[in-house]
C-alpha cells in the first residue's frame, strides 16, 4: 500500500493490478459526446484496462438520463467481456453529485434559500429538470421550512428512484480512485493533508492544482475537472484533463500507462 492509501473500500477505490488506467473527463449532462467517446473507447480496450469516470455526470448539459444511461450500459458491457471484474469500471463523485446529494437534504440546511441559489448558479438547475423538478416549486419550499422541503425533497427521490439505475449509480461513485503510482480525482486535493482528511477538496479544491506539485505517496495525480476548462495540460506532478464538455466544449479522455504516462487520448 502507498503510504498516503486509505483502507476505507467505501470511500476509495484500488485499482489493483490495471495495465493501463482510463480517466474520462467530466461529461456534465452531454450525452452524445459520452456516446461517440464510448465508440472510439470500445475497440481499444485492453484485457487488463481499468476505465476511471471522473465525475460530473449530472448538471449542465441536456441529456442526464442519457447520460447515466450510456454509462450503465457501458459498465456492462465491459464487465459482460471475458474476464471482466467490476473493479474494471469506477466511477467517482463531483461537484455535481455532490451538490445533488446536499439538495436531497435541503431541509437540514440553516439557510435553504440561499444554499439552493448557489446550487443553481453552480448547474443543479438541469438536474432539477431531468427529475420532472421545478426551480420555482423549490423555492416556494424554501419558504415553506422544514416541512415543505421535506416534501418536496422527497419527490425528488422518488424521481430518482424511479428512473433505472440512477440510485445504483449515485450509491456506487467512490471519493476517489489509485493504482500502486496514480491518483485519480474529480477536481482537486489539499496538498497538504491524506487522502482521510480530503473532505470537500475532492470536488472544491481544484484552484491551485497545476501548481501544488507532488501528492506524497504517488507518482502522478488525475484530475477530470478544470474550473478554465483548460483541455489536456501535464505537469510532471498531475494531469488536468477538461476540455469544456457541458459548457461547449468536446469531452476527454486519456489512457495512462502504470508509470502515469499518457499513451493515448479520445475527444468525443
Amino acid at each position: 500500500m502507498t503510504p498516503t492509501a486509505p483502507r476505507d473500500r467505501e470511500r476509495f477505490a484500488r485499482l489493483r493490478g490495471a495495465s493501463r488506467i482510463w480517466a474520462v473527463a467530466s461529461i456534465h449532462g452531454e450525452a452524445a459526446r459520452l456516446a461517440r467517446l464510448h465508440e472510439s473507447l470500445w475497440p481499444r480496450l485492453r484485457s487488463g484496462d481499468r476505465v476511471v469516470y471522473l465525475g460530473n455526470y449530472l448538471g449542465r448539459g441536456p441529456d442526464i438520463p442519457g447520460t447515466v444511461a450510456e454509462l450503465l450500459a457501458f459498465r456492462c458491457a465491459v464487465l459482460a467481456k471475458p474476464g471482466g471484474f467490476a473493479c474494471d469500471v469506477v466511477f467517482l463523485r463531483g461537484a455535481q453529485e455532490e451538490m445533488w446529494q446536499k439538495l436531497l437534504q435541503l431541509q437540514f440546511a440553516s439557510a435553504p434559500r440561499e444554499v439552493f441559489a448557489w446550487m443553481l448558479e453552480h448547474g443543479v438547475g438541469a438536474t432539477l429538470a431531468a427529475y420532472g423538478a421545478d426551480v420555482q416549486r423549490g423555492m416556494q419550499a424554501c419558504r415553506e421550512g422544514a416541512m415543505g422541503l421535506t416534501r418536496w425533497t422527497a419527490g425528488l427521490r422518488q424521481a430518482m428512484h424511479a428512473a433505472p439505475g440512477h440510485t445504483q449509480l449515485m450509491t456506487a461513485l467512490r471519493r476517489a480512485a489509485f493504482s500502486e503510482a496514480l491518483l485519480f480525482v474529480s477536481a482537486g486535493l489539499d496538498f497538504s493533508r491524506p487522502l482521510d482528511a480530503q473532505g470537500d477538496a475532492f470536488w472544491w479544491g481544484g484552484g491551485r492544482f497545476l501548481d501544488a506539485g507532488a501528492f506524497p505517496g504517488f507518482r502522478r495525480v488525475i484530475r477530470g475537472y478544470d474550473p478554465r476548462h483548460a483541455g489536456l495540460v501535464e505537469t510532471p506532478d498531475v494531469v488536468s484533463l477538461d476540455a469544456g464538455c457541458g459548457f461547449g466544449g468536446p469531452l476527454l479522455a486519456a489512457c495512462f500507462d502504470p508509470e502515469g504516462r499518457i499513451v493515448e487520448t479520445l475527444e468525443g
